[in-house]
This record gives C-alpha cells, structure tokens and sequence, in this order.
C-alpha cells in the first residue's frame, strides 16, 4: 500500500504543478490525461492490495450526462473506492486534508471542493461552488458527494443534505455494498476505531464489496424548484434498490447522541429526527442542544434516560399531585409513564413556550403580587401556588429560594421573568390558575346578571374533579367550548 502511493504522488505533483490551490480553474489538457489514468489504475492497484474483490453493476455516466455523482450509503472510509470507479471526479474535503503528507498531494490532484470549519460562511460557499462547477461550460470534472454527510451502518438510508440537490442538475446515484459474513469496514459513532477497521480489514483473506450505478436521475421542474423534493426522490429510488428503509434522522442527530454520551445519558437518547422537529417546531441546532442540556439535569438519575413523574416533580420542586400528573401526561406522547428526550423537545415547544409570552408572565406576576405592591413575598407565592394545586399544606420555600437571586426573601418582576423564561415548564402551570381566575370571573358575572343560582357552589364548579388541570365545563356551552379549545 506504502508503495502504491508513494508512485502515486510524483503523477499527483504532475497534476498539481504551476497551480494555486485556490485557482477557480479546471485542469485540462495532457496534465489531466496522464495524471487522472495513472491515478485510477494506482487506485484500483491500491484496494486490490487491501484484499477487496470488486463487483460492478452499471455504468458510470459522462459528464454530459449527470454532472454530479450520489453515493449511499455512507459507512466507511473504504467508500472511497466508489471514487476510483466512478473516473476520480472531484469531491468535497476539509481543507485541512490538504496538508496531509502524500495523500494532501493526490487528494489536491482531483480538484477537490473544500470546506472550512473556521469559516462561518463555509456551507453557502460550498453549495456556491457546487453550483458553479455544475452548471459551467469550463470543463470542470463530475463532482462526488456522500448525500448522507455522515457515516451509517447500513441498515438504513438517512436524510440528505441538500447541497447536491441545489443545482437542479441530472444525478446519478451510486448505491455500495459489503456483502461479507463478517462485518470490518464499518466505521460509525459507534464500534470500531478507524485503526481497528482498517488492520481488521487487512486481516481477511479478501473483502466483497458491489458498487452499482442506478440510471441517472433527472429532475422534473418541481422537483429542480424544491432540493428537499429531489433530494427525497434520489434517496428514495436509492432505498428500493438496497432494498431498506428510509429515516428522518441526520447527522445532528449524530452530534447529538454524541452530546448525549458526555452528559452520561444512553446516546440513543439524542436521536430525535432533528431535521422533521426542527422544521416543525421552528428550532435550530442550538435550541436542542441547550434542551438536551435541561433535559439531562432531570433525567441524570434515570439509567435509561428517561424522565418519570418523580424526576419530573422533582425538577419543579413540587409534590406528586393529579395537577402535575396531567401535565405529565401532556408530555408523554405514547403514554408509557416516562418523557424521552423527543416528547421533552415537543413538550416544550408546542405547550410550554407558546404560553411562556411576556404578557403571560406580567399577568402571573400580577396574580402572584396580591397587594400590588411591585413584588411578591413568600406568604404570597404560597398562597397562589397552594391555591392553584389545591394542596394548602404545601412547602414552596424551596422553589421560592431559587427564584429569589438576589436573596431579598421578595421577588421582583424581573426575578420572576427570568425565572419563567428559563423553566417554560411552569408556563402551563400559570396559564392554568389564570384560565381558572377567568372561569370564575364570568361564572360570578353570570349570577350578577340575574342567571339563575346553580344548584352547587361556583367554588366546586370551577374546581375540577381531583384537581384537573382544566375546570368542569360550566353549563354555558360556550364556555365549555372554548376550555376545550385551550386544552
């Protein structure tokens, strides 16, 4: 293998001569003839010395035909052999790889398209670039991607990145197999090392692998208008030719799972589809980070990293009690008594942030200030805490010392914001006790308009059964309806 690639590099240098790395040119010319076939044969020299026997199905397309080239999936670095039968077209790289020895040479040699981590404009350029090369008449080289942006196992096709798909050009995609009894290429989050994948590999007598080129893929208008559509479509005819299932998760999930696993929580725990949530719920990268970050605070506890309703009270500071149950339940989406990371991102978004608004936490502010003296003492918190869950016994001093930053034993309004804004989860507690107050307002408004008396107290009217969270309908039908409606 040393030797393969120490021939290799005097043909990269060829390539590479009297050019800037930076140069927005192609290679063209005799250069490129003699260096791109001695660099193929050496190639394919190459994984015949690491043991691999080569199956190829298809044909790889021309330049005229597909311009860029879509390789699933994506599980390990041998996947680079795709490259090699695929003519060595261009390929996208960090542009730290440049600097390796020998292999920056021949990596420079295929006109790689690079992308920089310390550059905040990287992506865009990248995705810039893609485009240009694509849809130039200079004679660039196809270019090769891995749509899936990170490695798998295999078992599944994951979302596509889009950056391919943005030209809106004819692609042709490439699907890889490692049909061997025992599995050494794979190279993921989790498993081998590199170093262990790569001695593992060398010590088969010989490894399979089936390289197949699918028919290139042309897109419609719609789909050249919509890189989600396209990208979709691809992965698709992808998938029924490996014969395997498609999922939402993508490589922040990955980056998640990672984080996952150094908040010491199973690293399953962060796969949440990020790429259907965070379009759903309007999130980004950091939003869910920093939900992670809460959510492994609850659930440090739970080896299974999942929260249950102790944890959960817990968190609050508040006891077990049929309110907390209801909004516990709110949260488990699938009703298994616990909160996984996925319902804890959609609990949040969909029932605590929309009520956590600046207007709701004056009002509770407002409600908690019963002398309308600017803040709230701790004789008041309790009382309205202890009102709204129905439990008059309950110790709230502890969550009143946390509110109470600067150590007054009162709490000013911007205690009480900043508070709130940092534990959405009390959002629906106060939207609550302040659907209860307006029930109660207009059931009282009711029998001053000479509505005949109910035959039971309004107390017990607006006090649900067991202390639910929402109230009894009242037997103004309106009023009922508009309490389902907030539920």
């Amino acid at each position: 293998m040393l030797l393969i690639l120490l021939t290799a590099w005097p043909f990269a240098v060829l390539a590479t001569s009297c050019s800037c790395r930076k140069a927005g040119v192609p290679l063209t010319g005799w250069k490129r003839s003699v260096s791109n076939t001695s660099l193929r044969f050496l190639g394919r020299a190459l994984f015949f010395a690491m043991g691999f026997h080569v199956k190829v199905r298809g044909k790889p397309s021309s330049s005229s035909e597909a311009a860029i080239f879509a390789v699933a999936p994506h599980s390990s670095f041998f996947d680079g052999i795709a490259c090699v039968l695929a003519g060595l077209p261009s390929i996208v790289s960090r542009a730290e790889n440049l600097n390796a020895p020998i292999l920056g040479r021949i990596l420079q040699a295929l006109q790689p398209i690079l992308v920089s981590r310390l550059d905040p404009d990287s992506r865009s350029n990248t995705i810039n670039e893609i485009s240009r090369r694509t849809t130039s008449e200079e004679g660039w080289p196809q270019i090769l991607v891995f749509p899936e942006g990170t490695c798998t196992n295999r078992s599944c096709l994951i979302t596509f990145k889009q950056g391919a798909f943005i030209p809106g050009v004819p692609v042709q995609p490439v699907v890889i197999r490692y049909p061997n009894k025992r599995d050494t290429v794979t190279w993921t989050w989790q498993g081998n090392t590199f170093l262990e994948a790569l001695v593992l590999t060398l010590c088969q007598l010989y490894t399979n692998v089936e390289v197949e080129f699918l028919p290139v893929y042309i897109p419609t208008c719609e789909e050249k208008k919509s890189p989600i559509l396209f990208a979709n479509k691809v992965r698709y005819k992808m998938a029924c030719a490996l014969d395997v299932p498609v999922t939402d998760h993508t490589y922040e999930d990955c980056r998640l799972m990672i984080s996952a696993g150094q908040l010491t929580l199973p690293m399953e725990a962060g796969l949440v589809e990020f790429t259907k949530i965070s379009k759903k719920l309007n999130l980004n990268w950091g939003n869910i980070r920093d939900q992670l970050d809460q959510f492994a605070a609850i659930a440090s506890a739970s080896k299974g990293g999942r929260i249950r309703i102790d944890e959960f009270a817990s968190h609050l500071k508040l006891p077990v009690s049929d309110v907390l149950e209801e909004l516990f339940t709110l949260f488990d989406r699938n009703g298994d008594g616990t909160i996984d990371f996925r319902e804890y991102v959609i609990g949040l978004s969909v029932l605590c942030n929309p009520a956590n608004t600046e207007e709701t936490i004056y009002m509770a502010f407002k409600l908690f200030d019963l002398d309308d003296d600017g803040v709230i003492t701790e004789n008041e918190f309790a009382s309205v805490v202890q009102s709204s869950l129905g439990l008059p016994d309950l110790d709230v001093s502890k969550l009143f010392k946390e509110i109470d930053a600067d150590k007054t034993n009162k709490l000013s309004y911007e205690e009480f914001k900043d508070f709130a804004l940092k534990h959405p989860e009390y959002a629906k507690l106060f939207t609550t006790y302040l659907e209860l107050q307006r029930c109660q307002v207009e059931m009282q408004s009711e029998v001053n308009d000479n509505t005949p008396p109910p035959k039971t107290p309004i107390s017990k009217k607006i006090s649900g059964p067991k202390n639910k969270i929402y109230p009894q309908n009242s037997e103004d039908d309106n009023s009922g309806a508009s309490d389902k409606k907030d539920d």
